[in-house]
């Protein structure tokens, strides 16, 4: 019984100092400095060039209008002369080239919306929470106008009015979705070029920079606010949790990768 219980504690102590002797390596091992480990945590501030697409997409809105109002004034009105027009379109008629135009168009602006939606949800991904959710409807906005003008166009086709009274529907029509898209598009483009300018952190960055260092600053939203609605707040959380999830994934392989390299 002696034996036994000498070997069982030998054992024991064995496997503690073995134990303690790999803690002492760890401690006695190379520690990530803070600047190493704050320069591999803090990411870049990534601009955003879809304002430079709207602005490109307006001046082509622009563009096409002018072209459509001199075609349908000076070839389905015929104000100008038809003989240069019947040249210059061939066999097509003025009002077959501009719905042709006006489908491209709504093409491109399908183009836009997709390419900003791309480059919005990267930027939720890098926790711009905010900025995403106020600009969410406005990048779609120009598609349902460009989409409602659209339907206003197969209306007028469908209902096969006289030449005259076709032409300047369809100039209303289109000087409409003009007066509709470009408003939106220059708000956007200026809400873009602001969040570029400005080059924020992130908006946990920010939160977590406002309770540190300011003692009046207003609370976060972190739970039910009277006069906000239900699907507003969950939708932050929401957003804040994904963001949060990603965020400590990347931190956690960036510190695997700081722990090898030292």
């Amino acid at each position: 019984m002696e034996s036994t219980g000498r070997s069982l504690y030998s054992a024991g102590t064995s496997g503690d100092m073995t134990r303690s002797t790999e803690e002492d390596s760890l401690v006695d091992g190379p520690l990530i400095s803070a600047d190493a480990l704050h320069s591999a945590i803090r990411r870049e501030f990534q601009t955003l060039p879809t304002h430079c697409y709207a602005a490109l997409l307006s001046l082509l809105h622009v563009v096409f209008v002018v072209l459509s109002v001199c075609v349908a004034v000076l070839c389905v009105l015929k104000f100008g002369d038809v003989e240069m027009c019947a040249s210059v379109l061939g066999k097509v008629t003025g009002d077959s080239v501009v719905v042709y135009g006006k489908v491209c168009l709504w093409g491109l602006v399908l183009v836009f919306t997709r390419c900003a939606q791309h480059h919005h949800g990267q930027a939720r991904r890098r926790g711009y929470l905010q900025f995403y959710r106020q600009t969410q409807g406005l990048n779609n906005l120009p598609l349902a106008a460009h989409s409602a003008g659209n339907v206003l166009l197969l209306v007028v086709l469908a209902a096969r009015l006289t030449p005259p009274v076709h032409s300047y529907i369809l100039i209303s029509i289109l000087v409409l979705e003009l007066l509709v898209a470009m408003p939106c598009l220059f708000y956007y483009s200026v809400k873009v070029m602001r969040f570029n300018r400005e080059r924020a952190a992130p908006d946990v960055s920010q939160e977590e920079h406002t309770h540190n260092y300011s003692i009046t600053s207003l609370p976060t939203e972190t739970g039910f606010r009277e006069g906000s609605s239900l699907e507003e707040v969950v939708e932050k959380q929401a957003d804040l949790i994904e963001y949060l999830k990603q965020h400590n994934t990347l931190l956690s392989k960036r510190l695997l990768n700081l722990t090898a390299q030292h």
